[in-house]
């Protein structure tokens, strides 16, 4: 573990968070966000969702479980830092491979101990997502100030360029991935991926339904992924606000308009809703956590579902005649889910691939593959009338 020096978190309003710091010697300007999760820092960390926030754990003790290649969701940090309570002095887990304030310093993430994350968490509550600023290499309070009130913030900017694939690929697992399961026999979709800043859980899961996955640049255009002929398409999640992505919306509404079978996650959720000519609004602090309950309006069942987001769509934005809300937040009443009345276009707010998080949601793919598989049946009996 490495030493400490004297770090100091300032918030755009003028507060000021002397604390110590660990991971990189640097500064940075990020949005501040608190996250509710009791486990998985390493999963939160390094979800391309976070890119241009920083991230305060409300859960006091971090770092005693280490890092580990297998448990990560991109293939670094993705947050512009990190603030905690209290960090561990030792790792104890027969998994790890490094500790947490080593991976940070690798990828130049400072972090930020010794703060009162509760003070904290209830300040954002009250007021709101604020602007922030991290120094752990003694840059003056008022030098940070300055410069978070600077900061131009995240609403119309596009963060998706900053983490989406480079080219397209085949997915076909990641090392330690050998929980999967062989494809189902006669029942191998093919699937393409938009990566808006995906999580690897849901290439995981998709993979565990028998699909065969190909993953696309954010920006491929809805011509050439048809010319792939998938059997249908994933919206992933991703970081930011999905009104400073006009390309990605276009995209979106020319897929659902090819009677495509289109599941979205999150970003993708998003991105659907504003296809259908909705509109999204922030959110006063944003969703981050593992504990939200969510209903399912249809069956009223209740899911403890895992959420990272900081925009929602207005349920009142969309056309009932053609969109069913299907999931509402039962914190704030927010809107969760929704499918297309007359196409086989569904999605949803919150992260059913967890990683982390509760398991309660994972049945969310199965409208997927059901999909996908009537979609092959018909184009079986089509090519069998040829």
């Amino acid at each position: 573990m490495q030493q400490v020096d004297p770090a100091v978190l300032v918030l755009e309003d003028g507060s000021v968070y002397p604390g110590l710091g660990f991971g990189a010697r640097a500064d940075a300007v990020f949005e501040l966000v608190f996250n509710t999760s009791m486990t998985g820092y390493q999963e939160i960390i390094s979800d391309p969702s976070y890119r241009g926030q920083g991230v305060l754990f409300t859960v006091p003790h971090i770092g005693n479980v280490g890092i580990n290649p297998e448990d990560n969701e991109a293939g670094k940090p993705q947050v512009s830092a990190v603030v905690i309570r209290a960090l561990s002095p030792m790792v104890s887990n027969w998994r790890s491979s490094l500790d947490l304030p080593s991976w940070l310093a690798q990828h130049a993430v400072p972090g930020i101990s010794g703060v009162d994350t509760r003070a904290l968490t209830r300040k954002l509550r009250e007021i709101g997502t604020l602007k922030a600023a991290i120094s752990t290499m003694g840059t003056a309070p008022e030098v940070l100030i300055e410069m978070a009130q600077s900061w131009p913030g995240l609403d119309g900017r596009d963060m998706v360029r900053e983490v989406t694939c480079a080219e397209q690929f085949e997915w076909n697992g990641d090392a330690g991935d050998h929980w999967l399961p062989a494809a189902r026999p006669g029942f191998s979709p093919r699937v393409v991926l938009i990566d808006y800043g995906a999580k690897r859980n849901i290439l995981r899961h998709l993979a565990s339904h028998g699909a065969r996955v190909t993953v696309v640049p954010a920006f491929t255009s809805a011509a050439a992924i048809l010319d792939m002929h998938p059997d249908g398409v994933m919206l992933s999640n991703g970081p930011g606000d999905p009104a400073g992505l006009p390309q990605a919306i276009e995209t979106v509404r020319s897929l659902i308009a090819a009677n495509l079978p289109l599941f979205g996650i999150c970003l993708g959720h998003q991105l659907i809703g504003l296809a259908l000519g909705g509109k999204t609004a922030r959110l006063k602090f944003g969703h981050h956590g593992g504990n939200h309950p969510v209903q399912d309006l249809r069956s009223g069942r209740v899911y403890i579902t895992a959420q990272n987001h900081n925009y929602m769509v207005e349920p009142a934005s969309l056309d009932p005649a053609e969109v069913e809300v299907t999931h509402l937040s039962l914190n704030d009443g927010s809107l969760e889910g929704l499918r297309l009345k007359h196409k086989p276009v569904y999605c949803v707010q919150f992260h059913p691939e967890s990683a982390p998080g509760p398991h309660d949601a994972h049945e969310i793919f199965d409208p997927f593959m059901s999909l996908l598989a009537q979609a092959g049946d018909s184009s079986s009996e089509v090519a069998d009338g040829d």
